[in-house]
């Protein structure tokens, strides 16, 4: 039975949406003297016609990124944006069509999503654009990296709309705009970073990582011969340099260290982003690659460089760093290049450098007449990394929050010892007592409010939704607290149960502990409920469980709205910056627990029904007991706020919370019936006296 109702909810599910925009809905929002053309008969583009004069010429391409790059948001459904570029892969506009992001419905609102997409009008795919500030940060087009701002509370979903953009922009212009050529600048092979030792010129050029390359002026010549603008050269003179250029790639550090001193090679690192290409071209001879009117920071006039098909910009780094060269090249021109990593640039691949040199024929109407000459470099393969994996887009946040990584691994891995071996922990009931608040404020104000790490149901619904639909669960590794925590979960539900989340990781459970605390300091007197009652209500979070998860198969909308009885995003996520209702219910909940001991996670939760049914194939029942357990006594089960210790002494390992105080209470002579009753029988009554 239950297998045909699963069946008859796949079948009902949605599948992956397509685009839902008409040429005519497109119309509406590039309005004259701008025109929206046919569909293209290839890709789901529509192309942007502008009116100048009595011609009309190409604008761009208009698309919905669904259609290209589907990748599912924080809640498992993809979000949809209308992208404009224009013909050299400039972003005219950018709308959010559809979403599904909880933090954006019921929490912040929109209007955040909505401006944060529309931060990209202006820029351009060729430029490396990046989340978050900077001290350098620029919006002119011609600008190699550009800063947008972030939203905070939403930091994973807008990183997915960023690569949702990104993505789909990146396919339309590799088949519309000439971009077909770059490599993915993800997916290029990344210069390897244990290769130093200590190097001089010499030794650097005999391995290959400075190359030469000599032009002669027979060769110029030859070039040029036939054009009119020859300037003849004798036979002795054919084989003198014409131009001399030195090539490097100073990314390398068996490169950029052993030619720049320490100070400067920290400091060319501080002037390129991740990703980003910093080449050496050195020039001597008559015809250098610069002229007397090259400005600092411009892009050459004489030096172009292509890989494949794909011209490349180089722009002048104006670095003053001295380098270390030989006697004779000190005086030569020397530039530091920087080609930046959205280019697609592969370190991998050969560089086809190009020297352009340009005679003048004629006086009075001068004609211009240009000859390029190959200036090949291939760094050795011994110096790079091919990428194995075609994965992109997460990794990058991962290494960001890498000190919260090893925070919260810290924590996990004091936690696990803790609860493999309590013993120490349990010794006094200060001692406990101190450790469980100390270890709930730092889940609640750490894992939960700093870095956002609340496991939540949506975590649930939006991978059967992106299973159902038959899309990638890569957009789970854009959280990578929460994927960190999930795999701790999984190992320990393995191991003990339910109880290591629910009772030591939960942020909105930590809070509902610490309100409880001190509620009883104030004086409160907790409500315990009759078992039988207790019994029953513990069913309802079962039920709150599976009416979510039906939803989730049928109704994006409604999961939506039903995934809401969890307060977790009003109370961790948002910090209360909600409308009313919500407030109001997470209120309740706190109120609730202040005399109903974690009345939400006991009752209600669906997120903690859902582990209480992955725990039951836990391997240890890990609670000591004695055969006085429950006959006759029953210190555990009236000191369990959790109700969890039957009348027989059996724990009911799936509604433990792990507090550790009936282990506590076991351990403890002090404390522990059996063993207060074992020293009374050990004490040997004096006989009186004669």
């Amino acid at each position: 039975m239950v297998r045909l109702v699963l069946l008859l909810l796949i079948a009902l599910a949605p599948q992956a949406r397509a685009g839902v925009m008409t040429r005519e809905a497109l119309q509406g929002h590039f309005p004259a003297p701008l025109s929206v053309g046919e569909k293209d008969a290839q890709l789901p583009v529509w192309p942007i016609f502008r009116q100048e004069l009595t011609s009309t010429v190409l604008a761009g391409y208009v698309f919905e990124s669904i259609d290209f790059a589907p990748i599912p948001g924080f809640s498992g459904t993809p979000i949809n944006l209308l992208v404009a570029l224009d013909t050299k892969g400039q972003f005219l506009d950018v709308k959010v069509l559809s979403h599904h992001e909880p933090v954006f419905l019921d929490g912040l609102g929109p209007a955040p999503l909505f401006a944060f997409a529309g931060q990209y009008a202006g820029l351009s795919l060729r430029q490396n654009i990046k989340i978050g500030s900077n001290s350098n940060r620029g919006s002119q087009a011609g600008s190699a990296n550009v800063y947008i701002d972030g939203v905070s509370k939403a930091t994973a979903s807008v990183r997915i709309l960023n690569q949702s953009l990104l993505a789909s922009a990146l396919r339309v212009a590799r088949a519309k705009l000439g971009f077909a050529a770059g490599a993915d600048p993800d997916r290029v092979a990344r210069v390897r970073q244990d290769t130093f030792r200590p190097m001089d010129w010499q030794a650097l050029v005999a391995a290959g990582l400075v190359q030469r390359v000599r032009i002669t002026r027979g060769t110029v010549e030859q070039a040029f011969a036939g054009s009119g603008v020859e300037e003849g050269v004798d036979a002795g003179r054919a084989q003198d340099s014409f131009s001399e250029l030195y090539l490097a790639y100073l990314n390398d550090p068996a490169v950029g260290r052993n030619l720049l001193s320490e100070g400067g090679w920290q400091h060319l690192l501080g002037r390129i982003e991740e990703g980003d290409h910093a080449l050496l071209v050195i020039a001597t001879g008559a015809y250098s690659f610069v002229d007397d009117r090259f400005v600092r920071g411009a892009v050459p006039d004489r030096l172009t460089l292509q890989q494949g098909e794909l011209p490349l910009e180089l722009r002048d780094l104006d670095l003053d760093d001295p380098l270390k060269l030989p006697p004779a090249l000190q005086g030569a021109d020397s530039k530091v290049l920087r080609v930046i990593g959205p280019a697609g640039l592969d370190p991998a691949r050969r560089l086809d450098f190009a020297l352009r040199v340009t005679r003048q024929k004629g006086m009075l109407f001068g004609e211009r007449v240009s000859r390029s000459f190959a200036v090949p470099y291939q760094l050795p393969a011994d110096q790079v990394i091919v990428p194995e994996s075609t994965d992109k887009g997460w990794q990058a946040i991962w290494r960001s929050r890498a000190w919260e990584l090893a925070v919260l691994a810290a924590a996990l891995a004091l936690l696990a010892m803790v609860l493999a071996r309590p013993r120490w922990i349990v010794a006094t009931p200060a001692r406990l007592a101190r450790f469980r608040t100390a270890y709930l404020v730092f889940t609640l104000g750490f894992i939960g409010w700093w870095a956002q790490g609340q496991l939540s149901i949506v975590n649930l619904t939006a991978t059967i939704q992106a299973l159902v639909a038959g899309r990638s669960l890569d957009f789970l590794l854009y959280d990578p607290i929460s994927v960190a925590l999930w795999a701790f979960t999984a190992v320990t539900l393995l191991v003990w149960g339910r109880g290591t989340f629910c009772g030591w990781l939960c942020p909105f459970g930590a809070l509902q502990e610490l309100v409880a605390q001190a509620a009883q300091r104030l004086g409160l007197r907790r409500i315990r409920l009759h078992r039988s009652t207790d019994a029953r209500l513990k069913r309802l979070k079962y039920v709150v469980l599976v009416l979510i998860l039906a939803l989730a198969f049928s109704s994006p909308v409604w999961t939506d709205r039903a995934v809401e009885v969890e307060p977790f995003k009003t109370v961790i996520t948002l910090n209360f910056v909600r409308a009313w209702p919500f407030v109001a219910w997470a209120v309740g909940l706190l109120l609730l627990n202040a005399f109903v001991y974690k009345g939400f996670c006991r009752y209600l939760c669906p997120l903690g029904a859902g582990l209480n049914l992955l725990g039951r194939v836990r391997l240890l029942r890990w609670i000591p007991r004695r055969a006085e357990c429950g006959t006759p006594c029953q210190t555990c089960r009236h000191r369990c706020d959790y109700q969890a210790i039957r009348p027989g002494g059996a724990i009911v390992y799936e509604e433990c919370f792990q507090c550790l105080d009936c282990v506590a209470i076991h351990d403890s002579p002090q404390r522990c019936a059996p063993l207060i009753a074992q020293g009374r029988q050990r004490v040997i009554p004096l006989a009186p006296a004669a």
